[in-house]
């Protein structure tokens, strides 16, 4: 799983915007996403966040500085 499926899958389970550190933690508790396997998954998590919340195909939107949301489906 990489870092923009791991942070769907935790804003789906949550239901609610979350701060990227949270979603992080989430991620890496949950086994989402392994520290051993993939090399500097913060830069990586915050890069894939704010790229997904440009572009207006994609579901994650940014609401507030470091929060990100599902748009309702």
């Amino acid at each position: 799983m990489d870092e923009l499926d791991a942070a769907v899958k935790v804003l789906e389970e949550q239901g609610k915007p979350l701060h990227w550190t949270v979603i992080q933690d989430i991620a890496l508790q949950r086994g989402y996403l392994d520290p051993f396997t993939r090399k500097d998954i913060r830069r990586r998590l915050i890069a894939a966040l704010a790229d997904a919340a440009k572009r207006p195909d994609h579901p994650i939107r940014k609401v507030g500085k470091g929060v990100y949301a599902l748009t309702e489906r």
